[in-house]
């Protein structure tokens, strides 16, 4: 069985929220840009981030990167989903 507690490690919660919030403005205010390009932006710019914050470049920071920003658009999915429930 996948033990996928081992990702929690990774979450850089700072990364989340500013791509969280991020995505949120391109989605709404850049109309021109489709939904499909939002999750790869969010990974880059989560990685991007995450560097930066980690003051240099390693697989874990790369990784923490990625799935934070990733973790971003899961999360944006998971409010829609509780707001259209409503």
């Amino acid at each position: 069985m996948l033990d996928l507690n081992v990702l929690n490690d990774y979450l850089v919660i700072v990364v989340v929220g500013i791509c969280l919030c991020v995505g949120y403005v391109i989605k709404v205010s850049f109309t021109k840009i489709d939904n499909k390009y939002i999750p790869c932006i969010m990974a880059l710019l989560g990685c991007s981030l995450n560097i930066w914050i980690a003051g240099g470049i390693s697989p874990d920071v790369i990784l923490g990167g990625l799935f934070s920003g990733l973790a971003s658009t899961g999360l944006h999915q998971v409010f829609v989903n509780l707001i259209q429930s409503k």
